[in-house]
């Protein structure tokens, strides 16, 4: 079976591998174990693979290079223009000579691949659609078109969009879903430190303006202030590192406050071991990987009620949902610790749940996709 994988994730090429984005390639190696070969439509870009990079592996895997574009600004717009017919003449290509087509949206290639899969509606097809799947939420344009395309069954067809979550309203076409980091055999039970010796909370995610990662630092901030012995480390890169280290020496939070960077999955699993919280108050998430990852290591979730989030944390149950009001969330997060036996209940129930959700339990479901 060739496997074609339509992406926008920037890839590099080095001494004949292909690099990306480390949890989506991980993701498609999975994919990689149960084909023959694999076509990938994506960009490349001249560089080297960082920390948070990962390999393809398969033996017989061909990448096929587009050109990036954006729809940002008057002047990209005329560039996509231009770029269009050889991309969509691209994909149109690759799909003809496909057992079986993946889409990873919402993206711009994502969208690309939704308008040419009309046109086969007789191969085989899937969607990794990695952002919000809620109707209500706020969203570009082009991501609600791809939501549109995907879940209308009369345009789409023979395929299996997988969305995070479950919701009302949806198509036959729309299979719920979820993502997996570590597998059945790494499932222990960690021994957390003492909490008389602080909490320790962390942050894993871009440190960006939509990730929220300043409300993250207030938050411990808060806690600092209220008595309360605290840490926070936070993982990740991104725009607003400069402006968030600026607030942490302003505020003299040196001491407790943390930029550990972009570090590799080892790293990352070993502090989420070490942490009592994961915070995340994002404004806009799919399956947000960094708080199934600390349940699975026993982390009490604090997250915003965005996507399926509610439904990973049992509405309230097993995390707490956050309301970005900083003293009505300082207020819940101050009465958690302040009860030991509800943080050790939380703790469990985090990870018992977290821990269903297995790479073998992934690539099992990835089976079923590609053999259905």
């Amino acid at each position: 079976m060739n496997l074609l994988i339509i992406s926008s994730v920037l890839h590099i090429k080095q001494e004949n591998q292909f690099f990306g984005y480390a949890p989506y390639v991980c993701e498609m190696n999975i994919w990689a174990k149960h084909v023959s070969s694999i076509t990938v439509v994506a960009p490349i870009l001249n560089g080297q693979p960082t920390d948070i990079d990962m390999a393809y592996h398969h033996e017989n895997i061909e990448f096929i290079a587009v050109q990036r574009f954006s729809l940002l600004g008057i002047s990209e717009i005329i560039k996509t223009f231009a770029l269009l017919p050889k991309i969509m003449f691209t994909i149109f290509t690759a799909m003809s000579n496909a057992d079986h087509v993946h889409l990873r949206c919402p993206s711009n290639m994502g969208l690309l691949g939704c308008i040419v899969q009309i046109f086969y509606p007789k191969k085989p097809k899937s969607a990794k659609y990695a952002g919000n799947w809620d109707y209500e939420a706020k969203k570009p344009f082009s991501y609600k078109l791809q939501q549109w395309i995907l879940n209308n069954a009369f345009l789409t067809r023979n395929m299996q969009v997988m969305a995070y979550g479950e919701w009302q309203n949806t198509s036959k076409n729309i299979v719920p879903f979820f993502t997996a980091t570590y597998s059945e055999k790494s499932a222990e039970v960690v021994e957390k430190d003492d909490v008389r010796l602080g909490f320790k909370f962390i942050f894993v995610g871009m440190l960006v303006r939509g990730k929220n990662p300043l409300y993250a630092i207030q938050l411990v901030e808060g806690l600092h202030k209220l008595g309360k012995k605290v840490s926070l480390e936070l993982y990740g890169e991104g725009v607003e590192r400069q402006s968030l280290q600026n607030y942490i020496e302003n505020n003299g939070l040196q001491s407790y406050v943390f930029l550990k960077g972009n570090q590799n999955g080892e790293i990352v699993k070993m502090a989420y071991k070490k942490s009592h919280f994961v915070l995340l108050p994002s404004l806009s998430e799919g399956w947000p990987k960094a708080i199934a990852e600390g349940m699975f290591w026993g982390c009490v979730p604090v997250a915003l009620p965005v996507s399926c989030v509610p439904q990973m944390l049992d509405f309230g149950n097993r995390g707490l949902l956050l309301h970005l009001n900083l003293e009505q969330d300082l207020a819940s997060i101050t009465s958690l610790t302040s009860d030991g036996i509800r943080m050790a209940q939380m703790s469990g129930d985090a990870r018992n749940w977290s821990q269903k959700y297995t790479t073998e339990k992934f690539e099992s479901a990835i089976k079923n996709i590609l053999h259905s």
